[in-house]
């Protein structure tokens, strides 16, 4: 998928820019991204099959920085990289993001599975990898418990929001108050979400 590396890329990593402190170039097209995120991970010490993985741009993604998708049939990791999140970031924080879909192919391609539990969490402090990628937009929208301090970003009107008289908190077990975020717009009940939505309008 990607060029060969420069030389520079090929050698083992020093530890310096595995931690996100430097890097030696940075990408400023999608496929100059994939470029960089393939030959980085070459230098990254995890035993993952890299000849059975596959590196993606989302432009579609919210939230997450990554994904990492199993294909139990072919045996192959496809890793998708979201653009939003690399030109919020860096490549210097990004780089701890490879380093963590690195580690759920290692998972998959072993085990067969992933998730972010102990046997994650071990192997991602061994690469220096977070556990969890920290979301790289401000969320459309919050719940919030009305009785107490649980709350909880959304940025798409999931049944909690659209719904919220429905769910209850898992906590306390008190209702949901929902906001938007941009307009300070609240409330509780399909009706009021309803009425949000029409008020909104573009400013949803």
């Amino acid at each position: 998928m990607s060029a060969d590396p420069e030389p520079d890329d090929a050698r083992p990593d020093d530890g310096r820019e595995r931690r996100g402190t430097e890097s030696r170039d940075t990408p400023d097209t999608r496929d100059e991204l994939l470029e960089r995120a393939a030959a980085y991970a070459r230098t990254v010490d995890v035993d993952v099959d890299l000849a059975a993985v596959d590196w993606e741009i989302s432009d579609r993604a919210k939230r997450r920085a990554g994904a990492c998708v199993y294909d139990p049939d072919t045996g192959r990791v496809t890793i998708r990289l979201t653009w939003d999140a690399y030109r919020a970031f860096g490549w210097a924080e990004f780089a701890g993001t490879v380093r963590h879909e690195l580690v759920h192919a290692w998972e998959f391609q072993r085990f067969g599975d992933s998730g972010h539990g102990d046997r994650f969490r071990r192997k991602a402090a061994a690469v220096d990898a977070p556990r969890h990628c920290r979301t790289f937009a401000e969320p459309r929208l919050r719940l919030d418990c009305t009785d107490c301090a649980w709350t909880a970003d959304r940025h798409r009107a999931s049944k909690a929001v659209s719904r919220p008289s429905e769910r209850r908190c898992g906590a306390c077990g008190s209702r949901y108050r929902v906001e938007h975020v941009a307009t300070g717009r609240t409330w509780r009940t399909r009706a009021g979400y309803l009425v949000a939505r029409r008020r909104l309008g573009d400013e949803w």
